[in-house]
């Protein structure tokens, strides 16, 4: 009768067991199934709704934790907030200095915030050296070399901003005076003339970058303080094979970094922040997943980004735009084509058509007449208006990319609590249960 007894009661168990997992595996189910479906196609209205109430659950967080916690830091801030309005709207010689002050905040604060934007969103954010900074050197490098000065801007912040367009841009060549520097084969303005003049907003937007690397290390620092893993680690566990080739290409690619993690160092962050790479923002994961110390992590990518990528790129563009780097390629491509048999005797005739070409490139362009003017004018509304949309479509698909991960997150923790619940319910009633019989 005991032993029958027993083996009805493991029966029921076994029966209740596999009763309570297909019940939490449907509910994971179901919740993949929602997380799937909130996007803006298909659930606008409710993903907005789940993106307001996280904004709004962060705005309390922050608050409560500045009320509690830093008071001081909030004294200061409403101090030193007045303390700018009240020079702001009083009158006085100190006028000029404090407009002169907000010229230089506003500059500092625009490339910093263009560097935050382009590297936030663990890959997804807006790459604003293409569409800002790197068009800002170009342009900088192509009126040099076409006025034979680098002294054009009227003070540093003088640059591309919001709704600003720098002053030297529209000027004429005449406007700033004589050549400085002169035509010597084709290359006017030496690189190390160029680039102290726009290296302080590369510089401030490496800084920005190194910033936009600090919420995965936070992020990832805090889910290993409690025990979870980090969601983008999570992604990389569930991805499958049909995700495409090169989904799965990069997916194996981040793999192997994520095996070979344990071994970063300052070096190692150094050279990964100093490089180009779509990887970085799994160092900064891992660097908060595996402890490393905050100081070691942030000094080595601001110095990475900040010193070294920013001059790398910017003397890339220097060299493209002042020539430089297409002389180097031309004598290279001299040298090579001399060792040719029949080419020498055409040879410097080629030569002689590169350099005309070159010297017309580089010239100072003379006064056009009127209808010239207005058609290089309405040319240029032209290419500013296809640019201006470029911009605005990337940065309103960056926003729906913010919104989307926002709901996405905030959907996910209330079903993990609902997860939670539903487990503990299950597992308090199956001990019941078991005390019953």
């Amino acid at each position: 009768m005991g032993s029958k007894k027993q083996a009805k009661s493991v029966s029921a168990s076994s029966s209740t067991n596999a009763a309570v997992d297909s019940e939490i595996s449907g509910l994971r189910e179901k919740h993949q199934l929602e997380l799937e479906n909130l996007t803006l196609t298909a659930a606008p209205f409710k993903m907005l709704k789940f993106f307001t109430l996280a904004t709004a659950q962060y705005l309390t967080r922050s608050i409560t934790y500045l009320l509690t916690k830093g008071g001081w830091l909030l004294f200061l801030s409403v101090l030193i907030l007045a303390f700018g309005v009240l020079l702001i709207t009083i009158d006085g010689p100190h006028e000029k200095h404090v407009e002169e002050l907000l010229h230089y905040f506003r500059f500092g604060l625009w490339w910093v915030a263009l560097g935050v934007a382009s590297s936030i969103g663990l890959g997804s954010g807006l790459h604003t050296f293409v569409l800002y900074l790197g068009p800002h050197i170009a342009l900088f490098t192509i009126k040099a070399m076409q006025c034979g000065r680098v002294d054009l801007k009227s003070a540093p912040y003088d640059t591309i901003q919001l709704k600003r367009v720098p002053s030297w841009l529209d000027k004429d060549c005449s406007d700033f005076g004589p050549p400085v520097f002169p035509s010597l084969h084709g290359l006017r303005v030496p690189l190390s003339s160029i680039l102290p003049q726009v290296q302080l907003e590369a510089i401030l937007w490496g800084i920005g970058t190194a910033l936009g690397e600090l919420p995965p290390y936070f992020i990832s620092r805090a889910a290993r303080i409690s025990g979870t893993k980090f969601d983008a680690m999570e992604e990389l566990d569930a991805s499958s094979p049909e995700d495409g080739v090169l989904s799965n290409r990069l997916t194996q690619i981040k793999r192997w970094f994520l095996s070979h993690s344990q071994h970063l160092n300052f070096f190692t962050i150094l050279v990964l922040a100093s490089v180009p790479n779509p990887l970085f923002d799994l160092a900064g994961i891992m660097c908060g997943q595996f402890g490393i110390p905050f100081w070691k992590f942030f000094l080595a990518t601001l110095i990475g980004k900040a010193i070294i990528k920013t001059h790398i790129q910017t003397v890339f563009i220097i060299s493209v735009c002042n020539n430089q780097l297409l002389g180097w390629m031309e004598n290279e491509m001299i040298w090579v084509l001399g060792f040719v048999p029949g080419l020498s005797s055409i040879l410097p005739s080629l030569i002689a058509k590169l350099h005309m070409v070159k010297e017309k490139y580089l010239t100072t362009q003379s006064p056009s007449p009127v209808p010239s003017d207005v058609k290089v004018k309405s040319w240029d509304l032209s290419f500013a208006s296809i640019w201006n949309t470029i911009v605005w479509l990337m940065l309103i698909n960056f926003f729906i990319k913010i919104v989307s991960a926002t709901a996405q997150r905030y959907l996910k923790k209330q079903q993990d609590k609902e997860l939670r619940a539903l487990t503990d319910s299950l597992s308090a009633s199956q001990q019941s249960n078991g005390k019953s019989s």
